[in-house]
């Protein structure tokens, strides 16, 4: 079983307009709502790849039932969210069918109380112990402490599981410093973090900060990845258009479930960045085109780089 933690669950709203412009009304052509947030993004992909998974997190007020209720209905995830007072944020994400680009509007968090903080962990331990593998994903809520994901890498360690972290800010600073087995931030995220816009010695400064392998999203150009094993470089054949929401969340479930199944990294990188490539094709997060991933994984370039720059 893989375990995902978002403590910063939400309600995926995604709107689909024939074009969006400022200051005018728009005619909606589709709707979609998700369990959202990016580790249950995480679980639906993996679920979709055949691994077993359990969500954890908060879900609290009508919108946290809707949440539930939607998550249910995945096969393969199994919820254990906990429950919280402070109702759970919504997300709209508003699509443009005529250039494919994405405006997202996201939702503060929810309030959580120390209280419920600490209830949470008592649950993180025990599901820790029956996991293969445990991914972190996504902010914080208002009243979460800054040091939440060090703390629960902390956990994972010390039950052997080893762990992924995708977060962003002071959250992947801290997180970075307590080891985690990976870390993938994006490019944004990375530069925050190291100082340095060259992908591949900002991925070393990152791993030297404490992450025992660091693999950076970098959009179309695909992924770098620095491991005790060695440094790829991972790119799609080909570029592809349409939405990017989620993209970077199924390049998480593919480096997971390449952990899980114990392949070589060269491998694991192929699946995340074919797996990101088909999430762009996709109208909402947490899905993926299997033709177009089956069709890019005999493709997708993996290559060996010697140095850092």
């Amino acid at each position: 079983m893989i375990l995902t933690v978002t403590l910063n669950t939400a309600l995926d709203i995604t709107y689909r307009v024939r074009s969006l412009r400022p200051h005018a009304s728009h005619r909606v052509s589709e709707v979609w709502e998700r369990p959202g947030g990016k580790g249950l993004n995480v679980a639906r992909v993996l679920a979709a790849l055949g691994h077993p998974v359990t969500a954890t997190g908060f879900a609290g007020g009508a919108t946290g039932v809707v949440v539930r209720d939607l998550l249910t209905g995945i096969s393969g995830v199994r919820d254990a969210l906990v429950p919280v007072s402070s109702p759970t944020r919504r997300t709209v994400a508003v699509v443009d069918g005529l250039s494919g680009d994405t405006t997202q509007l996201n939702e503060p968090g929810p309030l959580i109380t120390p209280t419920e903080w600490a209830g949470f962990q008592e649950t993180y331990e025990k599901l820790v112990a029956g996991a293969d593998a445990v991914a972190l994903c996504g902010s914080l809520p208002p009243g979460v402490p800054v040091g939440a994901y060090a703390l629960l890498i902390r956990t994972a360690r010390a039950a052997g599981v080893p762990v992924l972290l995708d977060t962003s800010g002071e959250a992947l600073r801290r997180g970075v410093a307590a080891r985690p087995d990976i870390v993938k931030p994006n490019a944004a995220e990375l530069a925050e973090l190291t100082g340095s816009h060259e992908p591949l010695k900002a991925t070393q400064d990152a791993r030297r900060r404490g992450a025992q392998s660091v693999v950076a999203s970098l959009g179309p150009q695909g992924l770098v990845a620095i491991t005790p094993e060695g440094r790829w470089r991972a790119t799609p054949p080909r570029r592809v258009h349409g939405n990017p929401t989620g993209a970077g969340d199924s390049a998480v479930a593919g480096l997971l479930s390449g952990l899980v199944e114990r392949l070589p990294w060269p491998a694991r990188l192929a699946r995340a960045a074919v797996l990101s490539a088909a999430t762009v094709l996709t109208p909402v997060a947490g899905e993926f085109d299997r033709a177009v991933y089956e069709e890019l994984l005999e493709q997708v370039s993996v290559t060996e780089e010697s140095s850092a720059a």
